[in-house]
């Protein structure tokens, strides 16, 4: 089974294509929030080089959130025009399952990290033996210091990934981090692929127009826009 599966939920735009566990190609490219010009460029010239066309794909994968609102539309949207009328199935992925995914052979905890600004974190906390991971709590937006608290409970070390990395391991006091090479920590669209395949052996899937989006929280303008009707509702 050959997998197109991409994330462009970060800083990180990467895209890879995979046949079943094994990776043909992928293509990273660490440029900043510039997804709507190189995402669609990129699965394109992936395509090419290894010569084939987007109706030989068998599954498509993106992140579906959290992360950055806009680049996780952008790669639900790349991914929905792809498959759009060749009626071959989508998978949305959890993006803090696909960053632990990267660490899946360490052997202990697993706690990828993305940077929510407002002083938060998404994250959610895994445990791997070496093999296969379980998730022991879900996708949450907290801050560093409750997830310190959190983790400190269950006194061990932990190793962590994603872009929240450089703000979350100079905040922890509680806390012991396993240390992690820079390649890991990065979104990585193989591990997006990966997660992607246990779904649809599971038979979770979707198609181009049922693939949806998770953000975890509103977006700044529908905070606006809430604070606003509460703030006319009292009367301010």
């Amino acid at each position: 089974m050959k997998i197109l599966s991409l994330d462009s939920s970060a800083t990180v735009a990467t895209v890879a294509l995979c046949e079943d566990e094994a990776l043909l190609a992928e293509f990273t490219l660490n440029n900043g929030n510039t997804h709507s010009e190189t995402l669609l460029p990129m699965v394109e010239a992936l395509l090419a080089t290894y010569g084939i066309l987007v109706d030989d794909i068998d599954l498509f994968a993106c992140t579906s959130g959290p992360g950055s609102f806009t680049g996780v539309r952008i790669g639900a949207a790349t991914i929905k025009g792809l498959a759009f009328g060749r009626e071959i199935p989508c998978v949305g992925v959890s993006t803090l399952e696909a960053i632990a995914e990267n660490l899946s052979t360490l052997k202990g905890l697993i706690c990828p990290v993305m940077n929510a600004r407002r002083a938060q974190v998404y994250t959610a906390l895994f445990r791997s033996d070496g093999i296969s991971m379980e998730r022991l709590l879900p996708d949450s937006a907290i801050s560093i210091a409750e997830l310190d608290a959190l983790l400190s409970a269950y006194g061990e070390p932990v190793a962590f990934a994603g872009d929240g990395y450089d703000i979350t391991l100079p905040a922890l006091k509680k806390t012991e981090a396993r240390p992690v090479c820079e390649r890991l920590r990065h979104q990585s669209a193989y591990s997006v692929a990966q997660v992607a395949l246990r779904q649809y052996r599971a038979e979770k899937t979707d198609t181009d127009s049922s693939l949806s989006v998770n953000y975890l929280r509103p977006s700044q303008a529908e905070r606006t826009r809430m604070e606003q009707e509460q703030n006319k509702k009292a009367g301010i």
